[in-house]
């Protein structure tokens, strides 16, 4: 029966408690008026119970003990304090743990899961002959994804694989001019070497015909005045014969007169006619000499003409013979010029190469071109923001689509007194809105040089106008430790709340 007594007092004294807890909220005088009043309720409460349990039991210790506990106030009862003390304690101790907490962590709800965003677009214009993917699907680096129609950019790789093929037979044929340059002037300036030697030959020859010519031109006038002097000592030898035919004719007639008078002998007459007769003779004989002697003078001059005239052509041909030296000299100079001519053909086949070389430059560039009409995905990650279709006319560095790959990290922008304890490597607990059951493991991995503002796109003049103070923002890079769950997708933009480790 006490028991039950004190288990109801107690469950009134907790109803009065908790209505005094929540009256507790208002303002200061209230609540102690309140404190009051339910001092004296809770005090008239205990007198009547009191009255009751004297009536009702008797007056035993146990009795008495409880009467004098129900007389106490609430606030002094034993139950009371050691909840209090209880409750205080467990409150000292989650706002010591709270504060050591909070000394040694940094958070802040301004973060987002960041990563690179890879735009898409063609390096060459054309129709879209095919699309291979889709929204928000997965691909692999090296996937074909989108395919352009590639008919032109293959007539332009076959007319630049011609155009090749006659520069490499240009080529070809500069240096096989090269080659047949080398040998042709080779023999060139053999050749004339040679002629200049007939030549110079041909010069002595010439000369020495011509002294022959002239030793025989002055034989032949020798030849002439020898013969004009035998013609003069043929003529007085006729002069004499003469002479001695008449003479010995005139001792004809007079010896033939004397034998008519026998006043000479026959013989003597005879020896006369005989005399006379070889004076004839002589006379004829020398005759026939002058003859003979005008003769041999005519041939002689003659000769000595055509010495002469030998002589001449032979300075004549000495004089063509050196024309014939210069001729060849000039050739041969010429033909000496063959390094100079061997050096214009290997600039041409240089020339030829250069030719080549552009022609496998644009060759290359129409392959590149040709490949460009086949886009692949760059990385691995989801097809996002997929704007092209079948058949639409793309031009160079239109945005086509976006992968988003699955690397990714947390971009925290922290109060800049938040990031003074702040260094790479610190551990980081990353809380992501979107799934409440899990908590991401990481650390920072490095902090800008710079807050937000200062890169943003007008970054703030505090040298202008009325200047108020604002607490900055400065981005932290924060890299998750684990790598990507499947079933937990972390895409940019997601909202984050990173709590940072400081010590």
């Amino acid at each position: 029966m006490t028991v039950e007594i004190e288990d109801k007092v107690g469950e009134e004294q907790e109803q009065k408690n908790g209505n005094a807890s929540g009256q507790s909220r208002m303002n200061a005088p209230a609540q102690n008026a309140e404190i009051g009043g339910a001092a004296n309720e809770e005090q008239t409460a205990q007198e009547g119970v009191s009255a009751r349990l004297t009536e009702d039991v008797d007056d035993t210790p146990e009795t008495i003990d409880d009467e004098e506990t129900l007389k106490r106030p609430f606030f002094k009862r034993r139950a009371v304090l050691v909840v209090a003390s209880i409750v205080l304690l467990v409150g000292v101790i989650v706002g010591l743990r709270y504060w050591l907490y909070a000394r040694s962590h940094e958070s802040t709800d301004d973060a987002f899961i960041d990563g690179h965003i890879i735009q898409i677009s063609p390096k060459a214009s054309g129709y879209v002959s095919r699309v291979y993917v889709t929204d928000n699907q997965q691909v692999k680096a090296c996937d074909l994804i989108v395919e352009l129609d590639a008919r032109d950019y293959q007539a332009r790789l076959q007319q630049a694989k011609a155009a090749l093929q006659a520069g490499l037979a240009r080529q070809n044929e500069a240096r096989t001019n090269v080659s047949l340059t080398r040998a042709t002037d080779a023999a060139s300036v053999q050749q004339a070497s040679a002629t200049v030697r007939q030549a110079r030959s041909g010069v002595q020859s010439s000369q020495a015909a011509a002294a022959s010519s002239q030793g025989k031109a002055a034989q032949a006038t020798s030849a002439v005045s020898t013969a004009q002097a035998n013609l003069e000592q043929a003529r007085a030898q006729v002069l004499a014969a003469e002479a001695e035919a008449t003479r010995s004719n005139a001792d004809v007639e007079r010896y033939q007169a004397l034998f008519s008078k026998d006043e000479v002998s026959k013989q003597q007459l005879d020896q006369a006619v005989a005399a006379a007769r070889t004076a004839s003779a002589q006379l004829d004989a020398a005759r026939q000499k002058v003859a003979a002697t005008a003769a041999q003078l005519n041939e002689a001059r003659s000769a000595e003409t055509a010495a002469v005239e030998t002589a001449r052509q032979a300075k004549t041909q000495i004089v063509g013979s050196q024309a014939g030296v210069g001729e060849a000299l000039g050739r041969l100079a010429q033909a000496e010029t063959a390094p100079h001519q061997v050096a214009v053909s290997q600039a041409q086949a240089e020339t030829a190469g250069a030719t080549v070389e552009e022609l496998r430059a644009e060759v290359e560039q129409a392959e590149l071109q040709l490949s460009y009409t086949k886009i692949y995905a760059t990385e691995d990650g989801r097809v996002t923001r997929k704007s092209v279709e079948e058949g639409a006319l793309v031009q160079i560095g239109q945005p086509l689509l976006a992968i988003v790959p699955g690397n990714v990290w947390v971009t925290a922008n922290f109060k800049e007194n938040q990031i003074g304890r702040m260094a790479p490597g610190q551990p980081v607990d990353i809380s992501v809105d979107a799934y409440s059951d899990k908590v991401f493991k990481g650390h920072v991995d490095s902090i800008q040089a710079g807050t937000g503002a200062q890169f943003s796109l007008i970054p703030p003049e505090n040298a202008t106008g009325n200047y108020v103070k604002v607490v900055q923002r400065v981005p932290v890079k924060i890299v998750f430790d684990e790598p990507p769950d499947p079933k937990h997708m972390l895409a940019p933009g997601m909202s984050v709340v990173p709590e940072v480790s400081v010590r």
